[in-house]
């Protein structure tokens, strides 16, 4: 969470306005913060094509807006629970988070467009009732997250687990989101045309 300030510029503009002007402030205000706040989250989806290798559609979306209103000058520009929990290292930096399914990279295995496991296969694996996703720990103590089928005893032998999918360890982070600095480079750059059209728009819907 990170706060963006404008209350500066917004008040050096209201110095320079006419009486009808002045009274249209508040309702252009919040219109200007909500297109700006919809720049930002357009510019950090668009970043996230170049910046991972075919990010899913789930990814890309999980940008949202909460708009401004008259009496909450505030725009918010947000990612969902789910996403940002593994968008966090590419922002803060560390190893990316394999506590997702949008994170699973299988090996050894077919993928979908996006490079991840195709959701019919899933499905089709989890509808045996005997599979789990999930880390085992091996003999030697190393974690091997994947897909796991629990084996009925047979001729003697006790149930166990057998890998059915095993997916790509956690690994230090290389790409960076950069998601601050260019929220904050795209609000500073579009503020004065942004709040300026929305002022005009107010003041020419003015009763």
């Amino acid at each position: 969470m990170f706060d963006i300030n404008v209350h500066a510029n917004v008040k050096q503009m209201e110095r320079k306005l006419s009486a009808l002007a002045y009274k249209q402030m508040p309702f252009a205000t919040a219109q200007g913060l909500t297109e700006l706040a919809r720049i930002v989250q357009r510019g950090e989806q668009q970043a996230m094509a170049s910046v991972f290798d075919r990010p899913t559609p789930f990814t890309v979306k999980s940008v949202k807006v909460k708009g401004a209103r008259k009496d909450n000058l505030q725009s918010v520009v947000f990612v969902q629970d789910i996403a940002a929990a593994y968008l966090q290292p590419y922002e803060e930096g560390g190893k990316n988070k394999l506590n997702s399914k949008a994170l699973l990279k299988p090996v050894g295995t077919p993928l979908n467009q996006y490079g991840n496991l195709n959701k019919s296969k899933l499905a089709q694996l989890k509808a045996k009732g005997n599979t789990f996703i999930g880390g085992i720990k091996g003999k030697d103590g190393v974690e091997i997250r994947g897909v796991w089928q629990r084996t009925k005893p047979a001729k003697g032998k006790p149930s166990s687990l057998k890998l059915l999918i095993r997916f790509a360890d956690a690994h230090p982070i290389k790409q960076h989101l950069d998601y601050r600095s260019r929220a904050e480079r795209l609000v500073r750059s579009n503020f004065n045309r942004v709040m300026g059209k929305a002022l005009g728009r107010a003041i020419a819907t003015a009763r």
